[in-house]
């Protein structure tokens, strides 16, 4: 029933046609979901939904078409991430389709299992992260086309199995490094695009090399060499020139190293001992300030820990602005409830999380105090940094004050909120890969994103955190006897079922906090019932109605002198799209982190690339002459 004008939802009901083995509704203009009950049709082995309006993601329930070897769906709406069970599909699929949609997220390893794949086109699409070095396992390839998407990193040196490919297209990415010289011994390559992406070095003159016609490598500003009708410029090789040199001159200039050398000798030992005094002067005063804090000491900083100095109350805790010593300076006194179950544990879990890490965008520990109170009970509290800006939560939902004078409103334009972002997944991906073992924070969320006088975000409250003493994978049937840990609305699912505490759980709350940042909507908020959550909200309205969930606050943010009330010009600036594909690739990594399937969540190392191409792509914007609301 191809190239008609039928319209309208697919039916339901298709699935009744039990005996279906092959489907065409391609070029018609059916729009809605696919319907999942196309899974009941088990013998289908070639489906065509191209060249449509189809909307929402690729049915899960596709798996179960055992016999399906062609499966087109491109030039849709569809969007989401592509799942690991679709392209992982249990059926020999030979031709898979997905290319002109709006999918965003990373190639699942899983396309390894696609042994018999020959066709797979994926270009056209809002896919990111590396090419993963499973694709290598599909050596029956012909056809690999991947162009326009935001794919990054090197061409894996597993792609040297897919020997039989005719066309490889991987242009208009953000490809790097060199390109590879085995794909010069491809012999039935045909037709090779590398164009518009970030490739540098020598290019190969073998094999497809040396036809200009079948190589296409413009765009790409780094490259020298090859055949000369690519007009590239040559390579240029650093080599030392000898210079001859007389015996006198030789004479000379080793005298004149040799006194240099006893000079700078001399002054690095100068140096070395000032700076030694200097830090024993400095570490003798912070030591007197801050090592030999005391119960008596934070009582006096915190005005008897008054309310007045009162700035936050946790689960374990309460927070109190304090001032310590003579040089008045100025600090945070976290002070434990011990009377509150898993108070003690919480302050060990964060002495030492805080022991072991050092990283600019988390909340620095000065001190602890472990003792006794004047009525002769355990006193325990850590002493940080004071963060001048408060918590990121204040930020968001700011709190209006009664018979008080209004202070300015506290606003977050697009930048900020995006480098916020940015600073709390930099100190996740540094606990979760850079530390000496991997450490899950277990409580991330807005309240515990503490923001310093320059709006740099850092990471606190490690009371929950857990260390693991190995790399845990993110299963879902991992089950452990310890009861719910963080905090409801930002908890992953998988935590309430039992399961053991992994990176994945971190990077899901992360995920419902950059939704958050960028909607304004707290993921316990009111709308979100009858089984709609902030994740589904945000997914739901993308790519086409991303402006219906943007918080009003960043449409509404004032410039210069412009008015609130310029409802043209603030639909121009939104509309910007330029602006509008940054907010659509935000919450597309939103989305992506917070999949209810562990397995499916991007990990952060991923998750910080992406942002910092956002970032880049705003900022271009902005030396362009668009506005960054």
């Amino acid at each position: 029933m191809e190239n008609n004008k039928l319209s309208g939802h697919i039916p339901f009901e298709i699935e009744k046609l039990q005996k279906l083995q092959y489907l065409a509704l391609s070029a018609n203009n059916f729009f809605g979901n696919i319907p999942s009950s196309l899974g009941n049709l088990t013998i289908l082995t070639t489906l065509y939904l191209d060249h449509n309006n189809l909307q929402g993601s690729i049915p899960l329930s596709l798996v179960k078409c055992e016999n399906m070897i062609d499966l087109d769906l491109s030039e849709n709406n569809l969007n989401g991430t592509i799942s690991y069970q679709v392209i992982g599909l249990s059926f020999s699929a030979i031709s898979l389709d997905l290319s002109a949609n709006k999918f965003t997220g990373v190639l699942p390893i899983e396309v390894e299992n696609l042994k018999n794949l020959e066709h797979l086109d994926i270009s056209e699409n809002m896919l990111f992260g590396k090419i993963p070095t499973s694709l290598g396992s599909c050596v029956k390839l012909e056809y690999l086309a991947m162009s326009s998407n935001f794919f990054q990193g090197v061409i894996p040196s597993s792609l040297e199995s897919l020997r039989g490919l005719q066309l490889l297209d991987l242009s208009k990415n953000n490809f790097s490094g060199n390109i590879p010289k085995f794909l010069e011994s491809f012999i039935f390559l045909k037709l090779l695009n590398l164009s518009y992406n970030n490739f540098e070095g020598e290019v190969p003159t073998n094999g497809v090399f040396k036809n200009i016609s079948a190589t296409v490598i413009k765009g790409n500003s780094k490259l020298c060499g090859g055949m000369p009708k690519f007009d590239l410029p040559v390579c240029k090789y650093n080599k030392p020139k000898k210079r001859k040199l007389t015996l006198s001159l030789k004479l000379i200039i080793s005298i004149l190293c040799g006194l240099f050398g006893i000079t700078l000798v001399i002054s690095f030992l100068l140096l070395f001992f000032f700076k030694r005094k200097r830090r024993e002067s400095i570490l003798n005063n912070s030591q007197n300030l801050l090592l030999n804090v005391s119960y008596q000491s934070l009582l006096k900083a915190t005005d008897a820990f008054s309310s007045t100095n009162l700035i936050g109350v946790g689960s374990f805790g309460s927070v109190y602005r304090g001032i310590l010593g003579h040089d008045r300076c100025i600090v945070a006194v976290k002070v434990l409830n011990l009377l509150h179950r898993g108070a003690s544990r919480s302050f060990i879990a964060e002495c030492e999380a805080l022991r072991n890490i050092r990283h600019r965008n988390l909340l620095k520990v000065l001190t602890v105090c472990s003792g006794v109170d004047y009525q002769g009970h355990d006193f325990k509290a850590l002493v940080y940094e004071f963060m001048t800006n408060g918590s990121l939560d204040e930020w968001l939902h700011p709190i209006s004050r009664t018979n008080e004078v209004l202070e300015e409103q506290k606003n977050l334009n697009l930048l900020q909120r995006l480098n916020i972002a940015i600073d709390v997944a930099n100190a996740l991906e540094y606990l979760h890969y850079h530390c000496h073992a991997p450490i899950v924070h277990c409580d991330l969320k807005p309240s515990n994103v503490l923001l310093d006088d320059e709006m740099i975000g850092h990471v606190g409250d490690f009371g929950l955190a857990r260390f693991l003493l190995e790399a845990t994978e993110c299963h879902a049937n991992q089950s452990s006897s310890i009861g719910l840990r963080g905090t409801i609305g930002y908890a992953p699912p998988e935590y309430g079922l039992g399961n053991e505490v992994s990176t994945c759980g971190d990077v899901y709350s992360y995920g419902i906090l950059l939704l958050e940042m960028f909607t304004g909507k707290r993921p316990t908020d009111n709308i979100f019932k009858d089984n709609l959550n902030l994740h589904d909200f945000v997914k739901g309205a993308l790519p086409e109605r991303v402006i219906n969930v943007v918080d009003p606050i960043i449409l509404w943010e004032r410039e210069g002198m412009e008015t609130r009330t310029n409802d043209t010009h603030i639909q121009n600036r939104i509309g910007s799209p330029k602006i509008l594909e940054c907010l659509i690739l935000i919450f597309g990594i939103g989305v992506s982190c917070s999949m209810e399937s562990p397995r499916e969540r991007m990990n952060m190392i991923d998750a910080v690339a992406q942002l910092h191409l956002i970032r880049e792509k705003l900022l271009r914007t902005r030396i362009r002459g668009e506005r960054v609301i």
